[in-house]
């Protein structure tokens, strides 16, 4: 197949590439493919799902090296003072940060209870009333996307800054990636439309009512920008001959941790970065819609996919293996 082939091929797509907006590729520092489908541009932007997390994990790693974070094994409620814990409820006390990073956090539901918390006036207290339980720390893999924003108040109350002026600071503007703003408040409606809408969306992170962006979804991103954080995973957390975030850290959250069934592809979890392979390195921040950020050691090889949102695309590891990569590694 040929680039042309693949354009014809993903604009003609009336299944799992249909949605597919941008395809931007790096290898060996430089740029390498570069396509953009349904009107959209290199430089728009778009909701890129649950690959959000994938860059919250980037945001820990630096609030670490900066000192701000003691490392992964620091207590939760560390970072929340004057947060009151509920009467009987002893668990939340023996959570980590790592147990949020690999999803082995215990929520006390059985589903993620979407409108309680956004429609309240503190997104990250409401997740944090969800923590603990008692059954208490099992080590059970829980994906819990609600669960992920008390990692947004981390940063916040460990730095002292908004967790958007932290992400601009230290990790967007030395990936020239464009400064972000937060989304701003909004209803109900405006979230669906946040969601839905296929129009390319403005360099943004969505927010709760307190200015604080949502770690589990919600971030803007082109595919370029998502290939640039890629490169910096592919180098160890170097960028442009800049150490942006260190090496360890990178060897810490890329490390397999949790073997995931079948409904995540038999897949295994590091800190909120999928593991694909067992024998492998290949390492990827995956949401929603199929955006993904597919990062290939042995190949010397960083992907950004985006797309718009549509039921039931999980990931285009296959795809990008099958399809694009055959056409950059001649």
């Amino acid at each position: 197949m040929t680039k042309l082939e693949l354009h014809r091929y993903v604009t003609e797509s009336t299944g799992n590439e249909s949605n597919i907006c941008q395809i931007y590729a790096i290898r060996n520092d430089a740029t390498v493919f570069d396509e953009c489908w349904r009107g959209y541009k290199t430089t728009d932007a778009v909701n890129v799902m649950s690959v959000t997390k994938g860059v919250m994990a980037l945001l820990i790693g630096i609030a670490v090296d900066k000192g701000y974070i003691q490392n992964a094994e620091q207590k939760v409620l560390d970072f929340f003072p004057a947060y009151q814990v509920k009467r009987g409820e002893k668990t939340i006390y023996d959570v980590t940060l790592r147990h949020l990073l690999t999803m082995t956090a215990p929520y006390k539901y059985r589903s993620e209870p979407w409108t309680k918390v956004c429609t309240s006036n503190d997104w990250t207290k409401a997740a944090l009333d969800l923590l603990g339980g008692r059954n208490g720390i099992t080590g059970e893999f829980k994906y819990a996307t609600l669960g992920i924003q008390i990692l947004s108040g981390v940063i916040e109350n460990a730095s002292g800054m908004k967790c958007i002026d932290f992400a601009n600071q230290y990790l967007f503007a030395p990936l020239g990636i464009p400064e972000h703003k937060i989304h701003g408040a909004s209803d109900k409606d405006d979230q669906f439309d946040y969601l839905m809408n296929k129009a390319p969306k403005k360099n943004e992170w969505y927010s709760d009512p307190k200015d604080t962006v949502t770690a589990g979804w919600g971030l803007c991103l082109s595919a370029m920008d998502m290939a640039k954080i890629g490169e910096l995973v592919l180098n160890s957390g170097v960028f442009d001959s800049r150490r942006v975030i260190s090496g360890d850290w990178i060897e810490e959250m890329a490390a397999p941790r949790i073997a995931l069934g079948e409904r995540f592809g038999n897949m295994s979890y590091g800190y909120l970065w999928y593991r694909p392979y067992k024998e492998s390195q290949v390492i990827a921040a995956i949401g929603d819609g199929g955006n993904v950020i597919y990062v290939n050691p042995e190949k010397n090889i960083s992907v950004g996919v985006t797309g718009t949102f549509k039921p039931r695309i999980f990931d285009r590891i296959a795809f990008i293996e099958d399809r694009v990569l055959p056409l950059i590694t001649k």
